[in-house]
């Protein structure tokens, strides 16, 4: 083998690298907004009926998808346009290898604990709060035009920032790592049809958030002191306080801390049936 054709090799080795990574880093950000995920669902969708279409020679179905298959991008791009937009927003927002900051068991165990402290007392009170994790996606938009705070997470400060007559009682906290970096904060809220009409600001701010956002928020109702979560645009609504730390407890493990457990129990099984 030459000097070229061991070039060449090299040249398309990194080529095929840089797709593949292009690639995976669009789907997985596609992936944590709502709306774009179930635009894809129904683009796969359209594409399967073509296939379907050709190989059972179905002509009038085939016809129509060959219509749509070729106006359809240009119709997405003006309908879809908004939605566009925020996915080229968040990947821009995306940091490039992942968290900035994985947390040690510890820290997570540490934080969860302060923040259902807080909750509770906030819960027993009827005092209504937002508090918002960052994860893979930068909430930084929304930390500059809120009030910064950079400080350690602590339930007695949480308790503070929404007590009544507080200035930054009705905005959200946004905590980045183990920090509550802002409070204070405007999300957009969600325009799901589908949302309860009792549920208020908070909740569709905190579903709003998580629909374009790959982060968690924890609401606590001021009328009614129920507690809830949103994650990917879904809202878990009237949790205890022991279900909000257990959910919180493994949405904030990392991906491949979970992936090792999974890996670890499914041996331990196999052990076990071996036994």
């Amino acid at each position: 083998m030459t000097v070229d054709q061991i070039f060449s090799l090299i040249k398309k080795f990194f080529d095929v690298l840089i797709v593949w990574f292009v690639f995976y880093y669009v789907l997985r950000n596609l992936r944590k907004n709502v709306k774009m995920a179930l635009l894809l669902k129904g683009i796969l969708f359209i594409f399967i009926l073509k296939i379907l279409s050709d190989v059972f020679d179905l002509s009038t179905l085939g016809y129509l998808l060959n219509y749509v298959i070729m106006w359809g991008p240009l119709a997405l791009i003006i309908i879809f346009q908004p939605e566009i937009r925020n996915v080229l927003e968040q990947l821009g927002r995306s940091q490039l290898l992942g968290r900035h900051k994985v947390l040690t068991v510890d820290e997570r165990e540490k934080m969860v604990y302060e923040i259902t402290n807080a909750m509770d007392y906030l819960k027993k009170s009827r005092i209504g709060a937002l508090i918002t994790i960052e994860r893979d996606n930068s909430l930084n938009d929304y930390i500059e035009k809120s009030k910064k705070i950079y400080a350690d997470i602590s339930s007695d400060l949480l308790i503070s920032i929404f007590f009544p007559n507080n200035p930054l009682h009705d905005g959200a906290v946004i905590i980045q790592g183990d920090k509550i970096t802002s409070a204070g904060a405007v999300f957009p809220t969600s325009d799901n049809v589908k949302i309860s009409k009792r549920l208020g600001t908070r909740h569709r701010a905190a579903l709003g958030i998580t629909e374009e956002m790959d982060c968690i928020s924890l609401i606590v109702s001021e009328e009614t002191g129920r507690l809830s979560m949103a994650i990917g645009g879904e809202l878990y609504y009237n949790l205890t306080l022991d279900e909000v730390k257990i959910k919180l407890l493994d949405e904030l493990r990392p991906k491949k801390m979970i992936f090792d457990e999974d890996v670890e129990n499914a041996e331990e099984e196999t052990h076990e049936e071996n036994n």
